[in-house]
């Protein structure tokens, strides 16, 4: 089953107030839940979706899409929707999971079909960040092979968790997975990268010239 966890879309992208207001930021959030979701979507071999949440735009998208619900009424953090999320994959009998975030827009399809293929029989697939800090896709065979755990850094300790379970993990570059917008600079790569998604279309119509780059912004 694909998860896709998503908080309350009215406070995302935090790290990029210097340069966006809230409402800007939250539409900006949502229209890179939908380029996710509309891609997920027209993966014609894609397993099942669940959208983990309770934000009301996130809710209406994955109805539109005809996408399972699993409700996130806590709302705390990405880890703890994945944590309520694989208990109930596990409870339902799904054997893997596959983690996509809703803040990678230009996700293609040919991607997550790079994922399934290299998936071992049992062990797990991490696809790192751009920057090699952040984890922007897990898979893992069984479901909670072992705990996930979302942040700024979560690449090398899901990397080391993977390991310690003696199973295969396999770790792959995939472009579009790899670019989440976080910082400033992100606003620009997700501007000036080949594409028509929404989130392009829409960082497309800003100034981005007087950016600041620091990467931790």
């Amino acid at each position: 089953m694909i998860l896709v966890p998503v908080k309350s879309l009215a406070h995302a992208k935090q790290r990029l107030a210097s340069v966006l207001d809230q409402p800007t930021r939250t539409k900006l959030a949502q229209a890179m839940l939908f380029d996710v979701l509309e891609t997920l979507g027209t993966w014609v071999s894609r397993p099942a979706v669940s959208v983990v949440t309770s934000d009301p735009f996130a809710l209406e998208l994955a109805r539109r899409f005809d996408f399972q619900i699993i409700p996130d009424n806590a709302n705390r953090s990405q880890t703890d929707a994945i944590e309520v999320a694989t208990r109930f994959c596990e409870s339902h009998g799904t054997d893997s999971t596959l983690v996509i975030p809703g803040d990678i827009p230009l996700i293609q399809t040919w991607e997550l079909e790079k994922i399934l293929e290299a998936a071992p029989a049992e062990g797990s697939v991490l696809v790192p960040a751009a920057d090699g800090r952040g984890t922007n896709a897990a898979w893992r065979r069984p479901a909670g092979l072992f705990p996930l755990r979302f942040g700024n850094d979560s690449f090398k300790p899901h990397l080391a968790a993977a390991r310690a379970t003696g199973k295969p993990c396999v770790v792959l570059s995939l472009p579009g997975i790899a670019l989440d917008i976080d910082n400033p600079s992100d606003l620009r790569q997700l501007a000036e990268a080949t594409g028509e998604t929404r989130a392009q279309r829409l960082t497309r119509q800003w100034d981005l010239t007087d950016l600041s780059l620091a990467a931790n912004e």
